[in-house]
């Protein structure tokens, strides 16, 4: 055979010679925007450009502003670090370097770690390496054959990854003087990283294990124009500024100290004002959804979790237990099981559902002191569960209730790009196949009937069922996992729950776990950083500020505050000896939402002069008109930008 046909846009299938390359073939077809692909697709799988064809397959180019093109950009940028690194530390071995969302990294294994200084060294010389445009080749060879290479050239990390590989044959990528072992596909030469830059480094053990060896990790990301980094970069910026860590401390909102232990938080007076105020209204809003509040214990017998299964499939990321009575009771790490023992507490009829239970349940679960991190990854939180317990023919009107309540929720606190992700029955289940499609299907349905928009993970469910996970767009354009609605044919199964039908015979209910915050404290902590801190006038700890400009007007200030308390406003006096100016930076860097200014002729006036955290000037305003300029405010739902 001297040819191959190659299927291209459109269905079209043209004859080529065997052994041609896409880059032959993009060619070929005149495709516009060609000095922009940098793979191809092939029959669905990513193929280097000169990399030769042999058989007949459908192709499509890559192109590199594409999200594959931009994977692409990544790793190969990755290789060149590798690259720059052993040219300047002969020595350094290297391990792993994948790309990752919007970066990529290399461990490496080096006698000292990385400083700022040889980061600046290692980026000039990578950029000597892209302006010499090295073509990268791609290379196949047997498995032992390989092994023999790589312990040839002392690289002990490389050897033991192919010795964990079962294939008969491995691919490698040699770009000049670097050889290393990767699957690909890769850029064509050096020079098409189009922009890049080395982030920081760190410490990662190898292959994830903290019994292993400590490798020297470096982080750096990588963009198809200048441009697009330009903005990732102050889009990193930004993020630094709102880092919730940094505005905790600085707002006074909660900390977590090593004489308690990590990853336990303390909320402050001003960050519990915040979370008393997200829980007055979680709770306002369950009650009017036709949701009754539960609470339940913080411990419970090992006998509990036996029958839940979470000793079985749980037990690294729980407690070790303690002996109560001569029996072992452990520490919650989730609710679902209380909710289950009310359930239990009576016999339920078709009547009865569905029941709505939600619980701001304190949970304590183990995780790594390396993956803590400030209130978005903690050991003691509280979840906002809540459990649907109903019959097949409520599940879909259940279902559809959940989500809006959901999309509610999000665009309450500001919130508006909402996405669902959809994951369904893997290979593995429990539970009858009829049910995972109708729960599947009633899933689906949900997310339309509310018009987001959507993906579909084929599979991607827990063996116990179908989940919908919602993710939110912040102020900056990240995006966050947040609400979790997950059916479960497991528990109800091993708890042997039941109601009796119309039927008067016994039926299975269906079960669906339900968290719309998912955890206060990770919640509160995205809170912080969409806002900048600077929360809108409901959610404000401190909502007024009151500055006397002199001592003689501190009695006026407290007169006003008296009654804006009265009236359910969080205001205070500032009554320190510092000059006015000071104070209103002082109220403006803290985020108060508004100011009230109060000298000779605003107490003439009976009033205030109104100022904003932004730095508008409203104007002398009399008490009452202020109440009213404030209760205004608050209904609108009027919110300082969370971009100031």
């Amino acid at each position: 055979m001297n040819e191959i046909f190659v299927t291209v846009s459109q269905g079209e299938k043209r004859s080529f010679p065997i052994q041609s390359t896409p880059f032959e073939i993009f060619q070929s077809l005149e495709i516009d925007d060609l000095h922009k692909i940098i793979a191809a697709s092939v029959d669905g799988k990513s193929f280097d450009l000169h990399r030769q064809l042999d058989k007949n397959c459908e192709i499509s180019p890559i192109f590199m502003d594409s999200a594959e093109g931009h994977e692409i950009i990544l790793h190969s940028t990755s290789h060149i670090l590798a690259q720059a690194v052993k040219r300047l530390f002969p020595k350094a071995q290297v391990t792993i370097g994948p790309a990752i969302e919007n970066g990529f990294y290399y461990d490496f294994s080096v006698e000292n770690p990385f400083t700022p200084e040889d980061l600046k060294s290692i980026q000039k010389e990578m950029k000597k390496i892209i302006k010499k445009k090295y073509r990268v080749e791609r290379k196949e060879m047997a498995h032992d054959e390989a092994i023999t290479l790589f312990e040839k050239i002392g690289e002990d990390y490389k050897v033991e990854i192919i010795r964990d590989l079962e294939e008969d044959t491995v691919s490698l990528y040699e770009q000049d003087d670097f050889l290393d072992l990767c699957r690909g596909p890769h850029l064509p030469h050096t020079g098409r990283v189009p922009a890049f830059k080395l982030m920081s480094t760190g410490g990662a053990y190898w292959r994830g294990d903290e019994n292993n060896e400590m490798l020297q990790r470096i982080y750096g990301t990588a963009f198809p124009t200048k441009d697009l980094l330009n903005q990732y970069l102050e889009k990193i910026e930004e993020a630094k500024k709102r880092d919730h860590r940094r505005l905790g401390k600085d707002l006074d909102l909660f900390s977590v100290t090593e004489d308690v232990g990590p990853g336990l938080v303390h909320w402050h007076p001003k960050g519990a004002r915040i979370r008393s105020a997200i829980e007055d209204f979680w709770r306002s809003e369950h009650y009017k959804n036709g949701y009754e509040i539960l609470y339940s214990p913080h411990i419970g017998k090992a006998k509990l979790w036996e029958t839940s299964g979470h000793l079985d499939f749980y037990r690294d990321g729980m407690y070790a237990p303690m002996e109560i009575d001569g029996m072992e009771y452990f520490v919650k790490p989730m609710n679902c099981p209380f909710h289950i023992q009310i359930y239990q507490s009576q016999m339920r009829s078709y009547r009865d559902l569905p029941l709505r239970w939600a619980e701001l349940g304190t949970v304590y679960r183990y995780e790594k002191a390396g993956v803590l991190h400030g209130l978005l990854r903690v050991r003691g939180f509280t979840q906002d569960d809540a459990h649907i317990f109903c019959t097949p023919e409520q599940i879909e009107d259940e279902i559809v209730e959940v989500i809006r309540f959901s999309n509610f929720i999000w665009k309450t606190f500001g919130f508006t790009k909402i996405k669902a992700y959809l994951s369904t029955r893997p290979e593995k289940a429990v539970g009858e196949e009829s049910r995972w499609d109708q729960a599947t299907k009633s899933l689906e349905s949900a997310i339309k009937a509310e018009g987001l928009p959507y993906e579909i993970d084929e599979g991607g469910g827990a063996f116990y069922g179908p989940k919908i996970d919602l993710k939110v767009e912040d102020a900056i354009g990240r995006e966050w996992q947040m609400s979790t609605i997950q059916f479960d044919f497991n528990l109800p199964e091993r708890f042997d729950l039941s109601y009796v039908g119309a039927d008067g015979e016994l039926h299975r209910p269906y079960m669906v776990h339900r968290a719309l915050f998912g955890s206060l404290e990770r919640f509160f902590g995205i809170l912080v950083e969409h806002f900048a801190g600077a929360f809108p006038l409901w959610l404000a700890p401190e909502q007024v500020a009151l500055i006397p400009i002199a001592d003689r007007h501190l009695e006026h200030c407290y007169k006003m505050n008296d009654e804006l308390k009265k009236h359910g406003i969080r205001s205070r006096v500032d009554d320190g000896g510092d000059r006015m100016n000071y104070k209103i930076r002082v109220a403006q860097k803290q985020k108060i939402p508004m100011m009230l200014v109060v000298g000779d002729r605003e107490i003439e006036e009976n009033g205030a002069a109104v100022r904003l955290r932004s730095g508008d000037d409203m104007g002398t305003m009399s008490l009452d008109k202020f109440l009213t300029y404030f209760d205004n405010q608050l209904n609108e739902g009027a919110q300082i930008s969370a971009k100031k």
